[in-house]
């Protein structure tokens, strides 16, 4: 191995490395499988690496993060039969939506709580078709500036906000539809739903 092979090895890990956790999870909720988050992970860092020489001046991580994205659908066009078949694994998926430290975090009720809606939140993106989910989980949960977003989509900026728009539209519609309701609660009764970060 060379000298200018390795220091391009150390440049390159020195840029994408720092991104692998937003790339893993871009690829997770896209394809809704660990193993091929992994794989589709592995293969766009090895599509970065051979045109690493190409990234000039930008932000590394919009320019990964559309190579994993691009990845990811080249894996879903190849396995359309399979794509829609991917289990949404609750508990190993809603282990990200742990409760935060707070004073309500010994009341074992309110975590519970926490927890359910954690698991309907992710239940619900998890369900988007994967344009909205993208936008969603780009936006609201790597909280990705719109303009890079719209680069890594590789769409104009005005449909990656009508894209925001719709997902968080159909997002709010499955909370409504899936919340339990309670009896008492005279905001159900009025058929108000409670708003759920996302």
């Amino acid at each position: 191995m060379s000298l200018l092979t390795t220091d391009r090895t150390r440049q390159f890990e020195a840029v994408a490395l720092p991104h692998l956790d937003a790339a893993w999870n871009l690829a997770r909720w896209l394809l809704r499988d660990d193993q091929l988050a992994d794989d589709a992970v592995q293969e766009a860092f090895l599509r970065a690496f051979r045109f690493f020489d190409g990234l000039r001046g930008e932000s590394a991580r919009p320019w990964l993060l559309g190579i994993v994205r691009n990845a990811c659908y080249d894996w879903m066009r190849q396995n359309r039969q399979l794509a829609d078949q991917v289990e949404f694994d609750e508990l190993r998926d809603s282990e990200a939506a742990a409760a935060p430290a707070s004073p309500e975090r010994g009341d074992p009720a309110r975590q519970w709580e926490q927890r359910a809606q954690g698991e309907r939140v992710n239940a619900a993106i998890d369900a988007l078709p994967p344009v909205y989910r993208e936008v969603i989980v780009l936006r609201e949960l790597e909280e990705m500036r719109y303009e890079d977003i719209a680069r890594i989509a590789g769409v104009p900026l005005g449909t990656v906000m009508s894209r925001l728009s719709r997902g968080r539209a159909m997002l709010r519609d499955s909370l409504r539809d899936d919340r339990p309701s309670d009896p008492g609660d005279p905001g159900d009764q009025e058929g108000r739903t409670h708003h759920v970060n996302v």
